[in-house]
């Protein structure tokens, strides 16, 4: 199906925003009550972060959100995307709620509505209580419940007047990274058995919060998740390439987007895995496929593939040398990744809705002598996947909406301070912002609806 739009120009009601992530720009880790989380401990592990860099005062959001909500109505940002910390609802992981943090987002919600920014909230964006994790973490089925029982105290505190949820971040990054092999907090190693444990754990809460967003939220509520695939791209737009590619994606993502959307793990995965399948009880897997509204899908590279004579019936391409790169080595810019997600997943499992819930590259951002941040790198790479997702609307892929990653320059996990993917340059010694010619760009972008 192809939508009656114009050549460059998005429909009505196509949703701008940007987004963050608690950890990333809250600061205040130790203020009205907040618990520690595992990034707050993994930071205070000597070798796991950048310089040593820490999240405990990051932007300072916890502070200067009425600053930022200014600062993306100057922008004019239709939407914001942010994430509640768990350690800042209920400390210790399970037990008593805080009523200082929530309190916290119930301003900022209250703050982004009175400005006309549609709020967007995210229920886990990694920052998991330590208190949990030294229970085992995802690694212990007792996680389910207790997501439960946060997610419950937030969506009954702000489901009155947030519309759009999102349950979990990227969980191939956060267990992948966190349990499989430990360059992200809490930098474990553990065995394939646990890790499929612990995939499986984020899969059931998953279920569980799209059933209490149902439950708890306004009537007209919309919930889904925000998952970060590895994108294949057809070398070339022929009959063989396409089928290679859409193979690609069917087996490469198979371990995370069979059960949620199909309901049960692929066949020829739990076969792979033997006895370190997961332990599958009664109901999980009805409650890992709980139907969903929308999906978030965060775009920040991708891969090219080709046809093989392979019985997987495609080959993966290896970037070259000379291929472009931006400030971090996975950072290859490939802006037909956005548009080919949208179809794969349109196409593979009839996802009717889809935003892009994050897309952003990091460079190496400086002030010049008159204090202006002249990014073009990003300037480019925001217009070829804006461009993009034109192409993904004008094919009626069910886009409905694009985030920038991010609004500001933030802590980028294990990189600490020093990548910049924000639109909004950070000064962290003053925390004064300045636009970057990205963000000019982006809100001319909104204002007209265009690709300029």
């Amino acid at each position: 199906m192809t939508v009656n739009i114009g050549k460059d120009r998005f429909p009505e009601g196509f949703v701008w925003g940007s987004a963050t992530a608690s950890f990333q720009v809250e600061g205040a880790a130790w203020t009205d009550g907040r618990g520690e989380s595992i990034w707050d401990r993994f930071c205070r592990t000597p070798g796991k972060v950048a310089a040593g860099h820490t999240g405990d005062i990051a932007c300072d959001h916890y502070h200067l959100w009425k600053q930022d909500i200014s600062l993306m109505k100057d922008l004019g940002m239709q939407a914001y995307r942010f994430s509640t910390a768990w350690p800042r609802v209920i400390p210790g992981g399970r037990g008593p709620v805080n009523k200082a943090g929530l309190d916290f987002y119930d301003r900022l919600v209250d703050g982004l509505l009175e400005a006309g920014i549609v709020p967007f909230t995210t229920l886990f964006h990694w920052d998991l209580p330590q208190a949990l994790q030294d229970e085992g973490g995802w690694v212990n089925r007792n996680i389910v419940e207790a997501f439960g029982v946060y997610a419950e105290q937030v969506v009954k505190r702000l489901g009155d007047r947030v519309k759009h949820w999102m349950t979990h971040n990227e969980i191939p990054c956060f267990i992948g990274l966190g349990y499989g092999n430990g360059p992200h907090a809490p930098g474990l190693d553990v065995s394939r058995k646990d890790l499929n444990r612990a995939y499986h754990n984020a899969f059931l809460s998953h279920g569980l919060a799209v059933r209490i967003v149902r439950e708890f939220a306004r009537k007209d509520a919309e919930v889904g998740l925000v998952n970060n695939p590895l994108i294949p791209v057809p070398l070339a737009e022929t009959p063989a390439h396409l089928d290679a590619a859409r193979k690609a994606f069917i087996r490469i993502g198979a371990n995370l987007n069979e059960p949620i959307f199909k309901g049960a793990y692929a066949p020829w995965w739990l076969e792979e895995q033997g006895a370190d399948a997961p332990d599958i009880r009664d109901g999980d897997m009805e409650i890992i496929s709980s139907p969903t509204d929308f999906l978030g899908i965060n775009v920040y590279s991708g891969v090219f593939v080709e046809p093989s004579e392979d019985p997987a019936g495609y080959r993966v391409l290896p970037f070259p040398k000379g291929y472009p790169n931006l400030a971090l080595p996975w950072l290859k810019p490939v802006p037909q990744a956005l548009y080919w997600c949208c179809r794969y997943y349109r196409e593979a499992y009839g996802i009717r809705k889809s935003y892009i819930t994050e897309a952003g590259c990091a460079c190496e951002d400086e002030r010049d002598e008159s204090g202006r941040i002249i990014d073009l790198a990003r300037v480019q790479w925001l217009r070829d996947h804006v461009r993009e997702a034109h192409r993904a609307v004008r094919d009626g892929l069910g886009l409905a909406g694009f985030f920038q990653w991010s609004l500001l320059d933030n802590f980028e996990w294990a990189e600490g301070y020093l990548k910049r993917f924000g639109m909004v340059y950070v000064d962290y010694g003053t925390q004064e912002r300045i636009p970057k010619e990205s963000a000019y760009l982006y809100k001319e972008i909104i204002r007209t609806g265009m690709i300029v």
